[in-house]
């Protein structure tokens, strides 16, 4: 992958041009030239109410899967998502080359909530482009790095609640506390009402960010084809200004876009492929101490997306090799036995596979559309702890303007350890009784 990938970044840099609507790396990382002014307050509001209908463990006892994130402690609420606002523009009339953009979030999100509960408003993205050197668009600063299609695409327009299993597992970074944390949970629902917390992580997720810098660019190819590069060295600590062990995450992206519509950019097809790779430092024995040492934290993915309305069709494959998240059934990266836990049940080193289809239909002459998406996920593939996840939302929205609408979902979720194993068996004490869930969210951007 990392070679086609280097042998497309050649053919990209020989060409000019423009980007399409769906190129998520220019809409978030550039601006229009000649910006008429200096500042543009932007944001979005996302207010949703969550239904889990799981049942717990023989002993009364819940994991996160049958809880709602990001606070894990109830199975029905709601919930303020996500509040942000920022600004962004050129610097205009200055100078037209520099672009920056700010984004602060200030809702109840799993970027600004961890075990010690809400650490309030956070800064999400602030970053900096340069556009002096023609082909080769500098950014710098914290932002969302170039990846999956899922994540990268802004969060207003997405098209479900929630995201795949894939998305919520294996790319939303959860860092790992600095000394080994025992597992915690299952707790029963008066255990949660008296404050006992499921999430044993003190940081905060990593909302598919970075601090580091970025090379990219969107090109021109004729015959309404339009091909997007991307090349970023980040510190791999999402929204945390730290770079404690020393090492960068490496991340490539490309991506090539055929503008489908006779009138603007709204229809597209769309091919895309992506690589990610770096370390993490994590403490996986079972002792008094403190002995962090590196793995590997690779991710890599390709797909497409088509959009051509009344309808549209998005296929997206992930892999993963470290550092999976053992959530669904524990929340850490380890089992605590046995007490060296440098096994077959540890996560940190362990390998996992997704892939999701989802597809939607604009009914015509209205501001309704339906949607329906199967999303998997294998982890720790090959092992004696091996887990799949399925999932069907089914789904539909109602787009009340272009800046605001309602989303209406439903999940049908079956969760199991595989393997016939003691530890299958105990996974599956806990994974037996995941249910369905029911969603309804309203965005408003402004």
């Amino acid at each position: 992958m990392r070679t086609l990938i280097g042998a497309a970044f050649t053919l990209g840099l020989a060409v000019t041009g423009t980007a399409g609507a769906y190129d998520w790396l220019m809409l978030q990382g550039t601006e229009p030239a000649g910006a008429s002014a200096p500042v543009k307050v932007w944001g979005f509001i996302q207010a949703n109410y969550q239904k889990d209908y799981s049942s717990p463990n023989a002993t009364g006892g819940y994991v996160p899967a049958k809880l709602l994130g990001p606070n894990l402690n109830a199975q029905s609420g709601f919930n303020l998502l996500h509040a942000q606002i920022g600004v962004r523009c050129t610097g205009f009339p200055l100078d037209e080359h520099i672009n920056y953009f700010m984004l602060l979030e200030a809702g109840n999100a799993a970027t600004n909530r961890s075990s010690t509960g809400s650490n309030g408003a956070v800064v999400t993205d602030a970053s900096v482009t340069l556009n002096y050197i023609k082909g080769a668009r500098v950014r710098v600063g914290l932002f969302k790095y170039p990846g999956s299609e899922e994540t990268l695409q802004g969060l207003p327009k997405m098209d479900y609640v929630n995201f795949t299993e894939g998305a919520n597992f294996l790319l939303l970074e959860r860092f790992p506390n600095a000394a080994y944390t025992a597992n915690v949970g299952p707790f029963t629902q008066t255990q949660l009402q008296n404050g006992s917390n499921i999430n044993a992580f003190t940081g905060t997720a990593g909302g598919f960010r970075d601090t580091g810098v970025q090379v990219f660019d969107s090109f021109d190819l004729g015959k309404d084809w339009n091909l997007s590069y991307a090349a970023m060295l980040g510190n791999g600590s999402g929204i945390q200004f730290d770079n404690v062990d020393g090492q960068y995450d490496q991340y490539l992206y490309l991506s090539a876009e055929k503008n489908l519509a006779s009138t603007g950019p709204a229809n597209g097809l769309k091919f895309f492929v992506w690589n990610q790779s770096g370390q993490r430092l994590a403490d996986v024995t079972n002792d008094t101490v403190a002995n962090r040492i590196l793995y590997k934290r690779d991710r890599a993915g390709l797909g497409m997306k088509y959009m051509a309305k009344p309808y549209r069709v998005t296929f997206e494959f992930i892999t993963a090799d470290g550092m999976i998240f053992e959530g669904p059934d524990k929340p850490s990266y380890y089992f605590a036995n046995p007490a060296n836990a440098t096994g077959t049940n540890n996560g940190a080193n362990a390998k996992a596979h997704a892939w999701y289809l989802d597809g939607g239909w604009y009914i015509p002459n209205t501001k309704w559309e339906l949607d329906a998406r199967y999303d998997t996920m294998d982890a720790n593939t090959g092992r004696n702890d091996e887990h799949t996840f399925g999932k069907w939302t089914l789904g539909t929205q109602y787009n009340i303007n272009p800046m605001s609408k309602v989303t209406a979902n439903y999940e049908i979720r079956k969760y199991d350890c595989t393997a016939s194993t003691a530890q299958c068996t105990n996974a599956n004490g806990n994974l037996k009784g995941v249910g369905n869930k029911f969603s309804v969210q309203v965005t408003a951007a402004f």
